[in-house]
């Protein structure tokens, strides 16, 4: 038994090595690699990851699955074997479906098109995309088709990166949390809007990067296992839970964009370096599902990095780095202006309130394109006409509009996003179970104490990696199942007092 058990792990060390340097490549493509590269960085890339398919899908991980299961069978649910071995066979059956020359055509094109979106979005050009997109979208479709019996096209999309949800089941959450966010977005609406002017001033690259590689320091962030680089669209990436970086873009002319984009980054990074070391080069060394990778950036970003208590201690170094456009600004100025709330064209720089109406409008689009209710030459409009009905805003152009999220034009339509809601939802519950456990983390967060917090965090998720599915990870360390009343709980607290309402 011990024997078998040893070589399925060099396998599935072998595939993780293999599924790193791809990672690792596709990391310089959007950071430090020469637009001339392009061409064969996307077959690179795509040998790399058919290897890793061809290795993964490999009759002997079956055999050797099928007999570890037998003789191991008795082991406990949570042990780390027990644990493989699930996670295991989950990926293999999954990519058993999938052909090894498919998952290099995907590989290739999704990296040209990457190359060719970053040109167009700039030059605000969707006919320049709109072949590859028709492309993405037929290759979607030929994935969906290798999982007969799904509910939804997209149902396969997010099994992968949310197991165990659906179309059905994220469409129930989504109308029961609009039903609940839109009379309160209706509420501040009707407020004065928040003055955040002053985000708007002149604050010099070079400061900027200073300022948020001291914050994610003090929250935890290891440089000694990362570090960041500037890119085109912010990610983190993990290498090995010893080597997981970030990435940020800096707007001189727009603070926020920067600064909580770093802090956001640094979550889902601290959720890889957070793992337990035993579990490196297995499956399990990762985060669990995209819904709680993105609650620990958000958590990190909005209940932490926007709080009162987060700026009672960062605001002067912050005032000390920025003396020019923040010397005559009281706490009280910029705390409501990192606060605003009002309708806004960019999914990354929204308010906490309006943030999953834009989820929604990418999550509907999606699964509509999949269920061939729209045309891609029709994603556009599509696009303008929801977001005028959301959030009362037509976007004046494309590169506002549907070509700013890299999503769709750097993989397979599908997905891509009900893991930022349901992230946003994990992150409240999450944090009001470590205050519930731990009442001083609020008063530590407005001293710069961010130890106990983030120990709560590790000690209940990080470590784990993805041994559990999102729905134990949320039952395990909350006591209860997912569900938006902390979330809406938060918000009120917050916003309530915000707005007067």
């Amino acid at each position: 038994m011990q024997k078998q058990f040893d070589e399925l792990k060099t396998r599935l060390a072998e595939i993780n090595d293999l599924t790193a340097a791809a990672e690792l490549l596709m990391w310089d493509e959007q950071t430090h690699m020469p637009p001339g590269g392009a061409e064969a960085r996307g077959r690179q890339i795509g040998t790399l990851q058919r290897l890793a398919h061809e290795k993964l899908t490999d009759e002997r991980i079956g055999h050797l699955l099928d007999d570890l299961s037998q003789t191991m069978g008795d082991l406990p649910y949570a042990s780390d074997e027990a644990s493989l071995l699930r996670v295991t066979r989950r990926e293999y059956e999954q990519a058993t479906r999938v052909p090894g020359d498919f998952v290099s055509q995907v590989a290739g094109h999704t990296s040209a098109t990457f190359n060719v979106w970053t040109k167009a979005r700039q030059a605000n050009d969707f006919a320049a995309l709109r072949p590859y997109l028709e492309k993405t979208l037929e290759l979607s479709l030929r994935f969906a088709e290798y999982f007969p019996g799904r509910g939804e096209a997209i149902d396969p999309f997010i099994d992968q990166s949310d197991y165990g949800m659906s179309a059905a089941t994220v469409a129930a959450l989504i109308e029961e949390l609009r039903a609940e966010l839109v009379p309160l977005v209706h509420a501040i609406g009707a407020q004065p809007l928040a003055d955040d002017q002053v985000l708007w001033r002149t604050y010099p690259e070079a400061a900027q990067l200073a300022f948020g590689e001291q914050v994610v320091r003090q929250l935890g962030y290891d440089f000694d296992r990362g570090r960041q680089d500037k890119t085109f669209h912010p990610f983190a990436a993990r290498f090995s839970i010893n080597d997981v970086r970030i990435t940020t873009r800096i707007n001189e002319n727009f603070l926020s964009e920067g600064l909580f984009g770093t802090i956001h980054e640094s979550g889902h990074a601290m959720y890889e370096q957070g793992v337990a070391q035993a579990l490196e080069g297995t499956p399990l060394a990762g985060g669990t599902s995209a819904g709680v990778h993105e609650s620990q950036s958000r958590l990190w970003e909005n209940l932490v990095g926007r709080s009162r208590g987060f700026w009672e201690h960062f605001f002067p170094a912050l005032q000390a780095s920025f003396p020019a456009p923040l010397g005559d600004v009281s706490l009280d100025t910029f705390y409501r202006a990192i606060n605003k709330v009002a309708p806004s064209l960019i999914r990354v720089e929204a308010d906490e309130v309006t943030y999953n109406l834009h989820v929604m409008l990418r999550f509907d689009l999606e699964r509509a394109l999949l269920n061939g209710q729209l045309a891609i030459a029709d994603l556009p409009a599509a696009w303008n006409a929801r977001m005028e009905a959301d959030l009362g805003l037509t976007p004046p152009n494309d590169r506002d509009g549907v070509l700013q999220d890299v999503h769709w034009f750097s993989g397979l339509i599908g997905g891509g996003f009900q893991g930022y809601t349901l992230g946003n939802v994990m992150s409240a519950q999450f944090f009001a179970s470590a205050q519930a456990a731990h009442p001083e983390i609020p008063a530590q967060i407005q001293a710069g104490s961010f130890d106990t917090l983030r120990g709560w965090l590790t000690e209940n998720i990080y470590r784990h990696g993805a041994k559990f599915t999102a729905d134990e990870v949320v039952r395990q360390a909350t006591g209860a199942r997912l569900a938006i009343a902390p979330y809406m709980a938060y918000l009120h607290s917050k916003y309530d007092a915000l707005y007067n309402l």
